[in-house]
C-alpha cells in the first residue's frame, strides 16, 4: 500500500538532511515518513564494498515505487562511483546524488554527465584539498549546493570538533557558497544522542551561515527543523518591523532602516515557508 506524506520543502531550503544506510532497506519508509526536509539513501560509508551491489538494487527498487529521495554515492576516484551512477540513471525517484569526498568540480563535472541532464548534485566537502577547492566546486554549473562532511574532514586535518576549529571550515564554505550564488551549504552532523547538545550545534550552524544540518537518526530531523527555523518571536519581531516600515520600505527613516527591513523580509518568507507563526 503506498504511503501519502506531506511534500518536502524544497532542497533548496531544506534544513534536515537524513542519512540513512542503504545497506538497511528495511529503513526506508520510515525515514520517507519522517519529518527529514531531505533523505538520502547512503551508497557510501554505510555499506560495506561486497554488500554494495545488493544495497544499489534495493535502493534502485525503493526509488521505483514512487518514492523520492537523495542517493550518495561513492566518491569519484573508487569503481564504485561509476557502477552508483550507470545503476540510477534515470531512475525515476532520484531527487539528486551526493558526491562524497568532491575534491575538483570536474569530479562534479564527471558527475552530472553520467546522469539525465538537470539532476541536482551536492557536493560534500570532506578533506583538505576539497576545502581548499571550495571556490572552484561552489562556481561549477553542476553543483547544486555544498555540504561539510566534517567528521572525515577532522580526520584528514587532525583538527577537533570544537567550535573554534571547524569555524574555518564552515565558514570557507559558506562564503564559497555566497560567491558562487548557491543555497547556503550544509553542516555535518552531531553524533549521540543528547538533543540539548543537537540543539546548540544546531545554533552553531545558523550562526556560521549554514542553513542545513546532516542528521544520523530520525530523532534528529524534528530538532534541526525546528533550530534552522526562525522563532515565533523572530517571526513576531519580522512581522512588526515590516508593518512599521512597510513592504516596499515606502516608510523607511534612515539609512539603518533598510537593512532591517531586508531581514524582517527574509525571516518572515522562512516563516511563512516552515509555517513559523507569530507569537
Amino acid at each position: 500500500m503506498e504511503t501519502t506524506v506531506a511534500p518536502r520543502i524544497a532542497a533548496e531550503q531544506a534544513r534536515s538532511w537524513l542519512l540513512v544506510p542503504a545497506g538497511k532497506p528495511e529503513g526506508f519508509e520510515a525515514a520517507h515518513t519522517s519529518a527529514a526536509d531531505a533523505v538520502i539513501l547512503d551508497l557510501e560509508d554505510a555499506v560495506t564494498p561486497d554488500r554494495k551491489p545488493r544495497a544499489r538494487a534495493d535502493v534502485v527498487a525503493w526509488l521505483g515505487e514512487n518514492r523520492r529521495a537523495w542517493v550518495r554515492i561513492n566518491d569519484a576516484t573508487t569503481p564504485y562511483w561509476a557502477d552508483d551512477l550507470a545503476a540510477l540513471h534515470g531512475v525515476p525517484g532520484l531527487e539528486g546524488v551526493m558526491l562524497a569526498k568532491t575534491e575538483s568540480g570536474m569530479q562534479v563535472d564527471a558527475t552530472a554527465e553520467r546522469l539525465p541532464e538537470g539532476t541536482k548534485v551536492l557536493a560534500l566537502v570532506e578533506s583538505a584539498m576539497g576545502l581548499e577547492a571550495a571556490p572552484e566546486i561552489a562556481r561549477t554549473e553542476a553543483t547544486f549546493r555544498l555540504a561539510f562532511g566534517s567528521g572525515d574532514f577532522r580526520r584528514d586535518t587532525g583538527m577537533d570538533d570544537s567550535p573554534l576549529a571547524m569555524a574555518y571550515p564552515r565558514s570557507r564554505l559558506t562564503v564559497a557558497s555566497r560567491a558562487a550564488r548557491i543555497a547556503p551549504p550544509i553542516d555535518g552532523p552531531t553524533l549521540g544522542t543528547d538533543i540539548d547538545a543537537l540543539i546548540r550545534a544546531s545554533a552553531l550552524t545558523l550562526s556560521m551561515g549554514m542553513t542545513g544540518k546532516l542528521c544520523m537518526t530520525i530523532a534528529q530531523t524534528a530538532p534541526v527543523n525546528d533550530a534552522l527555523s526562525p522563532s515565533p518571536a523572530e517571526a513576531e519581531w519580522a512581522r512588526d518591523v515590516i508593518a512599521d516600515l512597510g513592504e516596499d520600505g515606502s516608510r523607511v527613516r534612515d539609512g539603518s532602516d533598510l537593512p532591517r527591513l531586508a531581514k524582517a523580509k527574509k525571516i518572515n518568507a522562512l516563516a511563512k515557508l516552515f509555517h513559523i507563526a507569530p507569537r
